[in-house]
């Protein structure tokens, strides 16, 4: 039986927006796709988004050693769950989506080979509240972002292109005093799409309690899909892994 559809979810672009489209992500390693993507479908990801954070959401505050320990303080619902949700799985899946994505990023976008970093939701709820500096072990992302604060609040993107991830050695700081830091706000209902193994990113803490949810779509480039983890750092999936420190851990020790 084939797979339901959801209307139309990619509004065609010319040849020329494409060719635009390519040049900026080459440069910038990220591009706002918010017009690519059909009013219904905005719609149909911030009813699922939202619905799974109600019924399945887990809390994360911690520290990663493999990013320099830097924070992660949110709540998650890992990619098992997400990928149940048929419309989000259907999306993931959709041709004309991900034809307009290749020809974005200028080669083949394979499914994530890992499924638990398949998909992510995520949300920022309290103040303080952190994506911290990172990268992502695949190529691509989609991110769908259905709830935003305004922007004095917090929650903002930032970036660093063409940067390259050592797990053992990260050296985050360097990065930070030797390239300008590119600042990007996204709106209620916004999306981006980010080369996540080569731009450093992270989010601005909340300057106060607020709400920010995405819901995160990877994609691997041939180059991944032999890579091999030696790891534990998976956090989003299990909060106990052992390049984790937890922030209430880090606390009670300072109390003591």
């Amino acid at each position: 039986m084939p797979s339901k559809t959801y209307g139309t979810t990619c509004i065609e672009l010319d040849s020329d927006t494409l060719r635009r489209a390519a040049q900026r992500f080459q440069r910038y390693g990220i591009l706002t796709a918010t017009d690519l993507i059909s009013p219904e479908t905005h719609a149909l990801i911030r009813a699922e988004a939202n619905r799974l954070l109600a019924e399945y959401s887990e809390r994360r505050d911690l520290r990663l050693a493999t990013t320099g320990f830097t924070r992660r303080s949110m709540s998650v619902v890992p990619s098992e769950i997400v990928a149940q949700s048929e419309p989000i799985a259907a999306l993931y899946r959709n041709t004309e989506l991900l034809a307009t994505l290749e020809a974005i990023v200028g080669e083949k976008l394979y499914p994530c080979p890992k499924k638990d970093e398949e998909f992510l939701i995520t949300r920022h709820e309290r103040k303080g509240d952190t994506h911290g500096w990172h990268w992502g072990d695949f190529s691509y992302a989609l991110i769908w972002v259905p709830e935003a604060p305004p922007l004095e609040i917090g929650g903002l993107l930032q970036c660093i292109a063409h940067t390259t991830w050592n797990k053992a050695d990260p050296k985050i700081n360097q990065y930070l005093v030797e390239n300008p830091i590119n600042t990007y706000y996204f709106a209620p209902g916004d999306v981006y799409l980010l080369r996540t193994d080569t731009t450093l990113h992270r989010t601005i803490p909340l300057r106060e309690d607020a709400v920010r949810v995405i819901l995160n779509m990877t994609w691997a480039a041939d180059r991944d899909l032999q890579r091999s983890f030696t790891e534990n750092d998976r956090w989003w999936d299990n909060a106990e892994v052992t390049a984790a420190v937890s922030i209430r851990d880090e606390q009670e020790k300072i109390s003591d």
